[in-house]
């Protein structure tokens, strides 16, 4: 039996590994333009990493694209909900 210190090692660890890997840099700033490359977020590099990150898990996906759609809504009072939502949630390849 491992000792709590030692979950919480390997926890962390994952969470670093999980982060490194599946986004970069290529975060969301405020207003929801890629930290990276400027670009809309989630951009081209973004989206690619969403979909490897997820591996196939698009209830997941769509769940935390869901929650970031969420925030964008309240950060961007200024622009249309429809172009928000294109941006975030449309790219999602559909189930065949």
């Amino acid at each position: 039996m491992i000792g709590p210190w030692v979950r919480w090692e390997r926890h962390t660890a994952r969470r670093r590994a999980r982060e490194r890997h599946t986004l970069g840099q290529h975060v969301p700033t405020e207003t929801y333009a890629c930290r990276e490359c400027e670009h809309d977020w989630p951009c081209a590099p973004a989206r690619l990493a969403l979909l490897i990150g997820f591996d196939g898990n698009r209830v997941g996906l769509m769940m935390y694209l869901a929650a970031h759609l969420a925030r964008a809504l309240e950060a961007l009072p200024d622009r249309h909900p429809a172009l928000i939502v294109g941006q975030i949630i449309y790219w999602v390849p559909r189930r065949r």
